[in-house]
């Protein structure tokens, strides 16, 4: 149960503390924030409600444990995040429950997400022993008109040791051979920002890159899944990191969000969500921003397809979590020809999924709030009006909005282009791929793709047409294994995610020159 057993102290009677500087705090403002659950419609958990005088002691915490921490051996770090992975993987039965109740995520898939987050935690530790032990050594004379008199050492961060007779100045005493350098170069404090329907993956996602690099982190979790988050940062906090290491701080986006985002003492923003991240991005100035804010993700759909993969396919790529993902499928393409057949294989298929509460594992729960709920209704009335093709009634209940493909949709309406964030897919009947390819270009959105079709050269051409981060073929779109590459294009997003990518982005390349007196050759 939430808030027992090793949670105990995180919880103040009713109210959730809040994370900083090692210890679990109740804030000063004697106000809470209360989290409704999505099926009952009623407050479920209550967060405190930080003041900005209260973040500005978590990012001063931050900052002073970040420069302990980047002289921290790698071995160390890793052993630590493989300790907080193992206690996240124990603590899976709390975790999944708070996800249960807060967004609704349906059980099984809640204990996934925590699972899945303990095995990514463990591969950052991994991974990150791997790429920051390497560096480059170049020298001068493989550029045209210079001697091999300067050698360049370049690195995220390893140990330099130069060896030689000649003496060197250090702290102003010469010395033969100087002692090993420890070129740590992380960001700072990163100020990491998750989503609602994966509040504890991609917060370990931004969390364990951070951490190996040798960065702090500012965790600021959304509303809905800040009690599933907390849990999992006393997980790190029950591994031994030391205090100021992880914070994390709750509250209202409107008293303490822009205060964070613009705070000076972060040197990265690493996001995850919606529009606000652009809102963020044009204030962030010099700050280094990690964002993915969502998509229109496009399936295309050719003649030659498989149908009873595409239908399976859509099923699970459209409907899952009840479609409350950014990679969800969010319209599909599909050829002429073959429309009618695909629409009736992936009805049949809606027809036996279950609708209900997350405690029973259904396979469509309610959506995160009401204000989405009213938002997909909108979008589902703006089609109705414009004569799109009902497959089923639509039916709600609450926030629970029972699965609907709408056939026939045509570009003048509002759920072509929108991304509802819900258990509804548009399918658009297409004359061309060209047509296809022309609608998913077309949305502001790029994030990801995806084709069917037996012919791989088609599929491979599709694909370099397609201007999304990432292309599936045969397949749904979906952001995982976590350590590949994930990205998207125009306002999906800046940079590049991923355990590797997301470890790169958050070190910068520092390079020392040694310059000799003479050229020197080996054996020359």
């Amino acid at each position: 149960m939430a808030g027992t057993g090793v949670f105990a102290e995180i919880l103040d009677v009713d109210i959730f503390k809040y994370y900083a500087d090692g210890e679990w705090k109740t804030s000063s403002s004697g106000k809470c924030v209360p989290i409704v659950n999505p099926t009952t419609r009623e407050t479920q958990y209550k967060v405190q409600a930080c003041t900005q005088e209260e973040v500005n002691k978590v990012m001063e915490a931050a900052k002073n444990a970040q420069k302990s921490w980047a002289k921290t051996p790698l071995w160390k770090r890793a052993e630590l995040l493989h300790k907080a992975a193992a206690i996240l993987k124990e603590q899976k039965a709390p975790i999944a429950e708070c996800l249960v109740k807060e967004i609704a995520k349906p059980a099984k898939d809640a204990v996934t997400e925590v699972v899945r987050s303990g095995d990514l935690v463990s591969y950052c530790a991994e991974e990150g022993v791997r790429i920051l032990g390497e560096g480059k050594f170049l020298v001068s004379d493989s550029f045209p008109g210079n001697e091999r008199n300067k050698y360049c050492l370049t690195s995220k961060q390893q140990m330099l040791r130069i060896t030689g007779k000649m003496p060197y100045k250090i702290c102003g005493e010469l010395v033969s051979v100087p002692p090993p350098f420890d070129l740590t170069i992380p960001l700072g404090v990163i100020l990491a920002i998750p989503p609602f329907n994966y509040p504890v993956n991609l917060a370990v996602s931004k969390i364990g890159p951070a951490l190996i690099a040798g960065n702090s982190i500012v965790l600021k979790p959304p509303t809905q899944g800040a009690v599933a988050a907390l849990h999992m940062v006393h997980c790190f906090h029950l591994a031994g990191f030391p205090k100021g290491l992880i914070n994390c701080v709750t509250g209202k986006g409107s008293e303490i969000g822009d205060f964070l985002t613009m705070h000076p003492s972060v040197n990265c923003i690493s996001f995850t969500g919606g529009d606000t991240g652009i809102a963020i991005s044009k204030k962030a100035g010099m700050v280094p921003l990690q964002m993915e804010l969502g998509g229109k993700d496009a399936c295309i759909i050719l003649e030659d397809a498989d149908l009873d993969l595409v239908a399976a396919s859509i099923l699970k790529g459209g409907f899952s979590y009840s479609g409350q993902r950014c990679t969800a499928i969010k319209v599909v393409l599909v050829m002429e020809s073959v429309a009618d057949a695909l629409v009736a294989k992936v009805n049949a298929k809606l027809a036996k999924l279950t609708v209900g509460a997350p405690e029973d594992d259904c396979d469509i729960t309610p959506v995160v709030t009401e204000s989405s709920a009213n938002f997909i209704e909108g979008l589902i009335m703006d089609a109705k009006q414009k004569e799109a093709t009902f497959c089923q009634e639509y039916k709600r209940e609450g926030n629970l909005i029972y699965p609907l493909l709408l056939d026939n949709v045509r570009p003048n309406m509002r759920i072509a282009w929108e991304e509802p964030f819900g258990p509804v897919l548009p399918v658009i009947r297409i004359s061309s791929v060209e047509e296809g390819i022309h609608h998913c270009n077309a949305s502001n959105f790029g994030l990801q793709g995806c084709i069917f079709t037996r012919d791989i050269n088609k599929a491979i051409l599709i694909g370099d047409a397609m201007e999304t981060g990432t292309v599936q073929i045969n397949s749904a779109p979906a952001r995982g294994p976590d350590h590949f590459p994930f990205q998207g294009f125009k306002d999906s997003g800046i940079g590049s995610q991923g355990i590797t990518n997301s470890i790169n982005m958050m070190t910068k390349i520092k390079s020392v020159v040694i310059n000799l007196p003479t050229p020197t050759y080996s054996m020359g």
